[in-house]
Formats: structure tokens, C-alpha cells, sequence
């Protein structure tokens, strides 16, 4: 099977994956944060080297203050379930993101798990949280004009200059982002990363994307005749 070295997924529908069960929003995020970690390890099984998982984003703080407030501690139980076993499994977590405005309790969760897995080799788990693609760019475009003021750069700047100043500096571009749900949008997700990724949008909601979807989609991405611009 072709390889997808570089996978991202909107994890959408949560809350109304909760609904439908009679259950509240919040159940759905939890169940979600669970199955982040049955994904992660499918996808290392599968081959996957990078998983970037679109946790929050700029745009959900415009949520209830109680639904915010919940899943700005799901981090913490995320890493206490299943941190131990991460770490079994060589997988390294990384962040993507302005981490500023998150609660402290959230931000000091985050990096204590990039540092304790820092030294590990296997599936990097990118999680983007207070993540927007245009937020990226634009801190990106800010931080490049401060070097040139600084004399740190010269102006004129190339795509990998750029991308030295990006959030995902040290990954390679996505291969494949699926989003969940039936949504059919990339909501301000890896605009820059995702120019030439192949996408599919699946009905299933995240707390049904189960192990086998998760392998019928990258098999359906390798039937994909990716041309990057050019004529096979």
C-alpha cells in the first residue's frame, strides 16, 4: 500500500455523536480523547509517522464557557490514561499552536508530555491545539519580520524559509487529511501543509472512527494517483 508517512484528521463530531445518544456533548469529548489514543496506535501500526490530530481551534473559544472549560482539561486525562503507554511505544508528543492562552493547569500538561517523550523515535502524536492555519501564518509572518529588523534575515525569503518559521517546521507535509463527520470543509486547518495532500471526507463522527475505517481510508488514498502539480 502507498505510503502515508504524514496523516491529519479533524476530529469532528463529538458532540453530536453525544446527542444522538441522549448523552451531553462533554460524554462525546471524552470518548473522543479516548480513542485519540486507540488511533494513534492504529495509525503507528499502519506505518504512519506523523498524526496530527486538530484537538481546538482558534475559532472554539467561541463555545460555551463549560464546554471550553471541559475540554480544556481533557489533556490531562488523555496523558494520564495513556501517557505510560506512549511512552511504551516509543510514540513522541508534539505541539502545534499558540499555547499562550490556554490555562496554565493545560499548558503546563502539554509540554511536560513533549519533554517526557522528547527522546523517543517512533509515531510523532501532533497535537494542535489553539491551533488556526491563519494564526500560524500570520505569527510566522510576524516572527520573519522581526529577524529582518533584528538583522537576523535579509529580506526576500523562498517556501522553505518559510516554513522555518511555521509551527510544523520539523514535519514533512500531510500526505492525507481526513475529517469526520460528513463535513465537507478544512476549517483553518494546515492550509500551507495540506497544498497537495489528498483528502476524504467520511461520514463516520470521531468516536466511531474505528481502526478499520482508519484503514479503509489509507486505502483508499492508495488508489490516489498524486501528480503534485504535474502530468503522469
Amino acid at each position: 500500500m502507498k505510503e502515508c508517512k504524514h496523516l491529519a484528521i479533524i476530529m469532528d463530531g463529538n458532540g453530536r455523536w453525544a446527542k444522538a445518544k441522549g448523552l451531553p456533548r462533554t460524554a462525546g469529548h471524552k470518548v473522543g480523547a479516548d480513542n485519540v489514543r486507540t488511533i494513534a496506535i492504529a495509525a503507528d501500526a499502519e506505518g504512519v509517522r506523523y498524526l496530527t490530530l486538530y484537538a481546538f481551534s482558534t475559532e472554539n473559544w467561541k463555545r460555551s464557557q463549560d464546554e471550553v472549560s471541559y475540554l480544556m482539561k481533557l489533556p490531562a486525562y488523555l496523558f494520564r490514561m495513556y501517557m505510560k503507554e506512549f511512552l511504551q511505544r516509543n510514540m513522541r508528543i508534539r505541539l502545534i499552536g499558540d499555547l499562550r492562552p490556554l490555562p496554565d493547569a493545560t499548558r503546563k500538561v502539554l509540554l511536560e508530555a513533549a519533554e517526557e517523550s522528547e527522546k523517543n523515535t517512533g509515531l510523532s502524536l501532533i497535537i494542535a491545539i489553539n491551533y488556526g492555519s491563519h494564526d500560524e501564518i500570520l505569527r510566522a509572518v510576524n516572527h520573519y519580520a522581526e529577524d529582518i529588523r533584528a538583522g537576523r534575515a535579509e529580506p526576500g525569503i523562498d517556501e522553505a524559509g518559510f516554513e522555518q518559521y511555521l509551527d510544523t517546521r520539523d514535519f514533512p507535509p500531510v500526505d492525507l487529511l481526513i475529517r469526520t463527520s460528513g463535513e465537507e470543509r478544512i476549517s483553518n486547518f494546515l492550509l500551507w501543509q495540506i497544498a497537495y495532500a489528498e483528502m476524504e471526507f467520511i461520514p463516520e463522527s470521531w468516536p466511531e472512527f474505528t481502526p478499520e475505517v482508519l484503514h479503509r481510508c489509507l486505502e483508499e488514498y492508495s488508489k490516489r494517483d498524486r501528480r503534485f502539480g504535474g502530468v503522469h
